[in-house]
């Protein structure tokens, strides 16, 4: 099976646009994983516009919410990382004025400190991806730092299936990323600007192991309710 993991960030986008404590993501969080996510991502950015201190350590404290924490190289952001001890980690990029992540890792430009970063982890025992652009190069790379999963920046396929233009080469270039990176032992995810086509046809490669989805299910979550919207993404997924 598929795994859905769920990023509840604009759960806490709504409640900050009020500067009050509703919607609670740490709620959203619990519910979610009643109502068939197989994980919660949070990210926590240096400019705390979403997701904050408190709700990663009340997340992070629950047992029954499985919670894949997104942060940047910063060291602050990776001391309060290692001081909650989510279930999982993922490495991802960071600029402030960026509307959402833009795109994956630079590996190269930060082995030793990605290096480090990823050791850490390790010895909480803490499973860790590194956020990547889909290009052969950097899961290689991602392989030297042994990090425990890659996950694929998603965000170009998934414009091009919404305007429908032409994604064959961009789904050919993540297939071989995928075969790629399941050969040489690493576990495959992909996330970024998903919605229920672009994941239908992503789920074809059966490599991909986990799908993150966050502002679509909050989007269709409006009309829908999340419980629906996160039952017909695990439908879509694992057809």
């Amino acid at each position: 099976m598929i795994r859905l993991g769920v990023n509840i960030d604009h759960v806490a986008t709504v409640r900050n646009a009020r500067g009050s404590f509703h919607p609670d993501p740490f709620n959203i969080a619990k519910y979610v994983m009643r109502v068939g996510a197989d994980s919660v991502t949070i990210h926590l950015r240096e400019d705390r516009r979403h997701i904050n201190d408190s709700d990663v350590q009340k997340i992070c404290k629950n047992k029954y919410v499985k919670t894949n924490l997104e942060i940047s190289l910063n060291k602050n952001i990776l001391n309060i990382a290692l001081k909650n001890k989510p279930n999982f980690i993922c490495i991802v990029p960071e600029k402030r004025k960026e509307i959402t992540t833009e795109g994956g890792i630079n590996l190269k430009k930060n082995m030793n400190k990605i290096r480090k970063i990823i050791s850490k982890f390790k010895k909480k025992k803490i499973r860790t991806s590194l956020f990547i652009d889909p290009n052969l190069k950097d899961i290689k790379i991602a392989k030297k730092l042994e990090t425990d999963c890659i996950e694929l920046h998603t965000g170009k396929i998934s414009n091009l299936v919404k305007f429908n233009k032409n994604y064959k080469h961009e789904y050919n270039k993540i297939k071989k990323c995928c075969i790629l990176a399941q050969k040489i032992g690493l576990e495959v995810h992909a996330g970024h600007g998903l919605d229920y086509k672009t994941a239908a046809i992503l789920s074809k490669l059966k490599q991909i192991e986990e799908f993150n989805i966050g502002h679509f299910i909050i989007g269709e979550a409006i009309l829908h309710g999340i419980k629906n919207t996160i039952k017909r993404f695990k439908k879509i997924i694992n057809k």
